[in-house]
């Protein structure tokens, strides 16, 4: 016989269409007067016309001191020095690897610019641009840090440190570049039992726990035993709980996963897909949002 699974919509808290005028004047559309106040500067997202400013995307208005600009809520990666990324090898060129990493034009990878097996620092010969692909070939994904950025937008990454370097066994993640909050460390052991790593680009790596000081080889060494069971459920609940507040427009962080993956206990992994139970998830998160002052 045949079984229905039947959930009834809790009791939640009434919440007001409009919490704050401000925070509703601060969202604007392509073609919206932001203000017609001209001792103000242009920044991204905006521009002048008749002595007004405009937006010319939708998002969010930011201000810093006479500095306007609109940060789009959906966009494309713009990447600045020093962001972490994760990406995919896409092509072995000359000295150099492209990299998609969810940007405008795809990203650079020097063979100067990244740790040969073993950590060694040397000049790079011939024979290292030989085995480029044995290094890295098509289709590996990478986690490095924007180097620089070239006159057209095109990104230069590195690999130099050991915590970067090719990824092994995992789940990749794909999410709006705008949801990541930009943190000191954007790799993180949870206490769960997985690690993540919040590429800025909107690229999320999870994977079993990281042995920092055995584990950190740039990727050379891989493990690739099977996971067991029980870390597969976890890393699992992980990924439909960052699936959760990215659907909701919440912003995603260390904090904010933990608080999802600890609110999800109370389904099963499985149940965590239905919209009903992930609306439930967001609404205890942000109660123990609000309680916690976070």
């Amino acid at each position: 016989m045949a079984t229905v699974d039947i959930r009834f919509v809790g009791a939640r808290g009434k919440k007001d269409n409009i919490e704050t005028v401000e925070e509703i004047q601060n969202l604007v559309t392509p073609g919206d007067i932001i203000t017609t106040d001209t001792g103000f500067m242009r920044g991204h997202g905006t521009f002048m016309e008749n002595e007004k400013l405009h937006a010319s995307v939708a998002g969010v208005v930011e201000r810093v001191n006479k500095l306007i600009c609109v940060k789009p809520l959906k966009t494309r990666y713009n990447g600045e020095i020093g962001d972490v990324v994760i990406g995919r090898i896409i092509e072995v060129c000359q000295r150099r690897w492209k990299v998609e990493t969810h940007s405008k034009l795809n990203s650079v990878l020097m063979l100067s610019s990244v740790n040969l097996p073993g950590g060694e620092l040397r000049r790079r010969s011939e024979e290292d641009e030989k085995l480029m692909r044995h290094y890295l070939k098509e289709g590996d994904l990478i986690s490095a840090e924007v180097q620089n950025i070239m006159g057209d937008g095109c990104l230069s990454l590195h690999t130099r440190s050991l915590k970067y370097g090719k990824l092994g066994q995992g789940t990749l993640l794909s999410i709006s570049p705008s949801l990541i909050k930009r943190r000191k460390t954007h790799f993180h052991n949870l206490p769960c039992g997985a690690s993540i790593i919040l590429g800025n680009n909107g690229y999320v790596w999870i994977s079993p726990n990281v042995n920092e000081e055995t584990d950190n080889t740039g990727g050379y060494e891989q493990n690739l035993e099977p996971v067991p069971n029980d870390v597969r459920i976890v890393v699992a609940r992980l990924r439909n709980s960052i699936l959760a507040l990215a659907d909701h427009h919440m912003i995603i962080y260390d904090t904010s996963i933990m608080y999802a993956y600890e609110a999800s206990l109370l389904f099963t992994v499985k149940d965590m897909l239905k919209p009903e139970v992930t609306s439930e998830i967001i609404d205890l998160i942000q109660q123990r949002m609000e309680l916690e002052g976070t």
